[in-house]
């Protein structure tokens, strides 16, 4: 969700149109003077939750594009660019292009959105599965980024990811469980969400070692936090990803996140598993893969999440 911001188009003064703009709202984003199109003639506020304030910016030619702000750390939307251009570089599925980026705000490509084809979801699961054909040379990435607005860690286990050396994922279990369930539920209890998540997952990390042991492949490249909205349809009725926390990893994690909040059709995931299976056990290990999100979730939004989060660590130690 994006909450909504609201622009005002100034009556003709003395000043030019950028200026104008500005002293009316002094929240006009000047990254869009570095398009070069020009002043917009108009920005439309689109409505949203609490993580990121869009708009759609027109300018005279008819031209528009998609501006997201946000009152939040300095690079958020300097990572956020940098996770569109690493899941575009790979050519699997449509990434809206990266305009212009701040500290203040990112200007993407707009994408007007169409109805979707008939073979929608079909053509989504293979393309998702040619993404996570991408493989890195360890879990993480070259530098931390967010989930929401949630710093998500991203330093390899080695701790520097120009040192890092192929290792097939088997620092994957160690990964996860360090950088990815040990940070949220740190995040959770300092929040005050309740000390006994930090004393289940110390029981639970040994069963959840192993679990994940029985799965390990090479990383791929994630787009981190794919669920319905994240997601759009674009102006062919193709897939197009947004709003990514990338990071190479299991891609079961990547799926799971998807099964999450509804889940998508069946079709994408017989498409996708057609594309590249996945290996004996996925289910069981599903729960611990949504966990992830589900602490970020109880994080982000409160105590409604920790019943959830506290079932599957219970359930993870028994393992």
């Amino acid at each position: 969700m994006k909450c909504s911001i609201f622009w005002k188009t100034p009556a003709p003064t003395c000043f030019g149109r950028s200026e104008a703009i500005r002293f009316v709202n002094p929240d006009y984003p000047a990254l869009l003077d570095e398009l070069e199109l020009g002043s917009p003639v108009r920005i439309q506020p689109l409505g949203g939750g609490c993580i990121a304030q869009a708009a759609v910016a027109t300018f005279g030619d008819g031209s528009k594009v998609f501006v997201k702000r946000a009152a939040g750390a300095a690079d958020m939307f300097p990572r956020e660019a940098d996770g569109l251009d690493a899941l575009a570089s790979c050519g699997a599925i449509r990434i809206p292009r990266v305009l212009a980026v701040n500290a203040e705000a990112l200007v993407l490509e707009f994408i007007r959105q169409a109805p979707r084809r008939p073979d929608f979801s079909e053509t989504f699961g293979r393309q998702f599965a040619r993404l996570h054909s991408l493989r890195g040379k360890a879990c993480g990435f070259m530098h931390d980024n967010f989930i929401g607005s949630t710093p998500q860690p991203n330093a390899p286990l080695c701790g520097d990811w120009a040192k890092a050396e192929d290792n097939e994922g088997t620092d994957w279990p160690g990964f996860f469980i360090k950088r990815r369930l040990r940070y949220q539920v740190d995040l959770a209890v300092r929040k005050g969400h309740g000390a006994e998540l930090s004393g289940l997952l110390d029981v639970a990390e040994g069963p959840i070692s192993r679990l994940l042991s029985e799965g390990v492949e090479s990383p791929s490249l994630l787009h981190g936090d794919l669920w319905s909205g994240n997601y759009m349809v674009d102006d062919l009725g193709m897939p197009c990803l947004i709003d990514p926390a990338v990071y190479y990893g299991h891609r079961e994690a990547d799926l799971a996140m998807t099964r999450l909040f509804g889940g998508f059709e069946p079709a994408f995931y017989d498409a996708y598993m057609e594309a590249l299976p996945l290996a004996h056990g996925h289910e069981e290990r599903l729960p611990v893969y949504q966990l992830y999100h589900l602490l970020n979730h109880l994080n982000l939004f409160g105590r409604s999440y920790l019943a959830q989060c506290v079932n599957i660590l219970k359930a993870s130690a028994r393992m």
